[in-house]
């Protein structure tokens, strides 16, 4: 029996595996080595979508036993055998309600995720800042033309102004999604009860890995200092506007 047998490690990726120099460190990439080589399951938990997070797999060398949970808990994605195990989306009347929330605060911004593709309203600092870290091409267009279902949506804009917009956003439909901060300035929306903590426990009994030994990782932050902040040096995505 090899030390790690029936263990299951998952932790979360951008800021923490994928560390503030936008790198996954080679102790860690060892790290992850010895663990998996001594019977341990390893995942990932990100709230990076199938389009964002997989160009990562190559460029990082990352290494995974295990499925991995997307989208903030709207996906869990099998890359071994390259099909999504659980996959939830927005209520049907998302378009409609983020159409009244923008009246309501007309500064907000947002990324809807349709499939692979990502449709954003009303681009900011912090939305350019973001899609230019996760490398991925973009449609923008006016919420009625953006296509459905979406996986997830994700709000971009100062705290203090989201926070109100969180409040507004599960004080009147808070039945259908969840609303959860990944930082000070991007809130990401899902599916009621789609969250990485439950994904997470998902994950572990597709494995049979008791609960006692399921470990995650993450970081709590107060600040952000990454966010919003000037471009990194990657590619900038490709727009493409209606």
């Amino acid at each position: 029996m090899a030390k790690f047998d029936g263990v299951l490690f998952v932790t979360d990726y951008d800021d923490t595996l994928y560390d503030l120099t936008l790198s996954v460190s080679e102790e860690n990439r060892a790290a992850i080595r010895y663990f998996i080589e001594n019977g341990g399951r390893f995942s990932i938990a990100t709230g990076r979508a199938y389009t964002t997070f997989t160009p990562q797999i190559e460029k990082e060398h990352l290494l995974f036993n295990a499925p991995v949970v997307l989208s903030n808990g709207a996906a869990i994605y099998d890359y071994q055998a390259e099909r999504y195990i659980e996959r939830t989306l927005l209520h049907e009347d998302a378009p409609a309600r983020l159409l009244e929330l923008c009246r309501r605060f007309p500064d907000l911004a947002f990324e809807a995720y349709h499939g692979d593709d990502i449709y954003v309203h009303n681009p900011n600092l912090v939305t350019m800042t973001h899609l230019d870290r996760v490398g991925s091409p973009y449609t923008a267009c006016p919420i009625p033309d953006m296509p459905v279902p979406w996986n997830k949506i994700i709000m971009e804009q100062e705290e203090s102004y989201l926070k109100g917009v969180q409040t507004e956003l599960l004080s009147r439909w808070g039945e259908d999604f969840e609303a959860i901060f990944s930082n000070r300035y991007l809130l990401e929306v899902t599916r009621k009860g789609s969250n990485k903590g439950t994904m997470v426990a998902k994950v572990a009994a597709l494995l049979g890995i008791a609960r006692e030994n399921l470990y995650c990782m993450g970081t709590i932050r107060t600040t952000s200092p990454c966010w919003p902040c000037p471009p990194s040096p990657s590619p900038r995505p490709t727009a493409r506007k209606r």
